[in-house]
């Protein structure tokens, strides 16, 4: 898909901070490149989404959008590592911003007071190029998946519970879609649930390598596939998806 990107020169300066990523089998400079002229939407950016943004960042992407809407609450702090106890009260995602600034000086942040909903899924998916579904709520992942599907835009779909985590990639017309394999909000499915900040710490680096992959063009994404995996006991089970032909976002009309 880097085919979409402008390709903006690199700097010395950019040479020398990446390096070693330049360095990756079947990225070098022009999958550098790429990174630099992308923008990519993070829905969330919690404990999940903010290493999600963290990793983004520190690569270069050129631009990221962040949705993300309330006030930094203790109860982050465990896992939140984007936010800090002095902002306290304040924006989440201001916090977020500032902090991605100061590793990346060079960073556009479009900091967006938000969280996702039908509302406003389709003006913020329509200012990227791939889509990262770190939400907590499903209806809120729907919206995206929805804006995702219509506008044809790559999202990679990460979520964590516990000491468990999954992972995959929607690619419009290629592979399932979320409606595909989760019709519905599960009943069960609360709010607040149990984990620990290593959990979307672990699984958000994988997400953000997506990202890389599907912007860049190297390595195989998670298309059509799902990683599951438990850190209880590091059991890890890669299972294919398919697509459901009458789903309600992405199946063919009658």
């Amino acid at each position: 898909m880097n085919a979409k990107i402008n390709f903006p020169a690199l700097t010395p300066d950019e040479l020398a901070t990446y390096g070693w990523q330049l360095d990756v089998a079947g990225f070098g400079v022009d999958g550098q490149k790429t990174l630099k002229g992308a923008s990519v939407l993070v829905s969330r950016v919690g404990g999940l989404g903010g290493i999600v943004a963290y990793e983004l960042a520190a690569a270069e992407i050129g631009r990221l959008i962040l949705a993300h809407a309330g006030n930094v609450k203790p109860s982050d702090l465990n896992r939140q590592l984007l936010m800090t106890h002095a902002a306290l009260g304040q924006s989440r995602v201001e916090c977020a911003a500032r902090r991605l600034r100061e590793l990346n000086p060079r960073l556009e942040v479009v900091a967006i007071p938000e969280n996702v909903s039908d509302a406003n899924a389709e003006a913020l998916v329509a200012q990227a190029d791939v889509v990262v579904d770190c939400a907590p709520l499903f209806e809120e992942r729907f919206a995206l998946n929805r804006a995702c599907v219509r506008q044809r835009k790559p999202m990679v779909e990460a979520a964590v519970h516990d000491l468990e985590a999954q992972l995959t990639v929607f690619v419009p017309g290629q592979t399932p879609c979320l409606r595909c394999i989760c019709p519905e909000v599960p009943k069960e499915w609360t709010r607040r649930f149990p984990v620990f900040g290593a959990v979307p710490a672990s699984v958000g680096g994988m997400a953000a390598l997506e990202v890389f992959k599907l912007l860049a063009g190297f390595g195989q994404p998670l298309t059509g596939r799902m990683l599951t995996f438990d850190l209880r006991d590091h059991t890890f089970r890669l299972v294919n998806l398919r697509r459901n032909p009458e789903c309600p976002e992405c199946g063919t009309p009658k």
